[in-house]
């Protein structure tokens, strides 16, 4: 017997600050996380804070298809 999928899926972070045109940027990328989260408790799409590489600093990460 085989189980359902459950409530938690992965899901990928991406930076906001990517959708910006800044050229002050010293490197150019997308940087993403990925996590879980439980689809019954948050089913609206997510924002975390995260620490974003290419900034150098903490930005809002958030959630992509």
């Amino acid at each position: 017997m085989s189980k359902s999928k459950g409530a938690r899926i992965v899901i990928t972070l991406e930076c906001c600050c990517r959708n910006l045109n800044n050229i002050t940027k010293k490197k150019s990328g997308i940087f993403r996380y990925t996590s879980t989260k439980n689809r019954k408790n948050t089913p609206n799409r997510i924002e975390l804070m995260k620490f974003c590489p290419y900034c150098n600093k903490h930005q809002k990460f958030r959630e992509i298809k």
